[in-house]
């Protein structure tokens, strides 16, 4: 049986910390950082393995910062 499993890359000298997608990921996937970027913005960042891929997060961010991946895993 395969399993969905995603994985998504913030880049984070571009994410001005709006948490729109914390909101939109179903499976709490994100979270904001306790740092800040060069523009002193916190950023997001993935705190779980519960991805999906589902792309909820790069569809509502508004700066296009989020990359998701996506792959099959073959669970036994």
């Amino acid at each position: 049986m395969a399993k969905i499993k995603g994985d998504i890359v913030v880049n984070i000298e571009r994410c001005k910390g709006c948490e729109v997608c914390i909101a939109a990921c179903p499976f709490m996937c994100i979270a904001m950082s306790e740092e800040v970027n060069s523009k002193g913005y916190l950023f997001a960042i993935k705190v779980n393995d519960d991805c999906t891929g589902c792309s909820n997060c790069a569809l509502v961010c508004p700066d296009g910062v989020i990359t998701v991946y996506r792959a099959k895993v073959t669970v036994e």
